[in-house]
């Protein structure tokens, strides 16, 4: 095959683009942290998943189910994956993206379940 390709323009951001760039870097940034240490928070019990679950902060609603539950002590991917079976709901569903129905059913099995039972599932 005798394929060429020509680029033209260059690689050069645009100045228009630059500061969008940089406000997605910075925005990604305090997401990252603020998920750190919302699941620092969880782990040490400060925080309930359940309460997070209920009213999620705007930094969470992308997050994935899964990890919010694996944030709390004593829960690994094996038990969070075993746990959501029982709901039904998947461990890639965001918080963002539960429904009201979802999220009650989520927040009560949780709250009854609780991150330091001794009875891995």
């Amino acid at each position: 095959m005798n394929a060429t390709a020509v680029v033209v323009g260059g690689h050069s951001p645009r100045p228009a683009e630059s500061p969008q760039h940089l406000q997605a870097l910075e925005r990604a940034n305090k997401v990252r942290l603020a998920r750190a240490e919302l699941k620092r928070r969880v782990a040490s019990g400060q925080l309930s998943a359940a309460e997070i679950v209920r009213t999620p902060p705007e930094e969470v609603l992308t997050m994935e189910v899964a990890e919010l539950l694996t944030s709390q002590r004593r829960w690994g991917h094996t038990r969070a994956r075993r746990f959501l079976a029982g709901i039904p709901l998947t461990e890639t569903k965001t918080l963002g993206s539960m429904t009201l129905r979802q999220r009650e059913t989520l927040a009560s099995m949780l709250s009854t379940v609780g991150p330091r039972s001794s009875a891995a599932a």
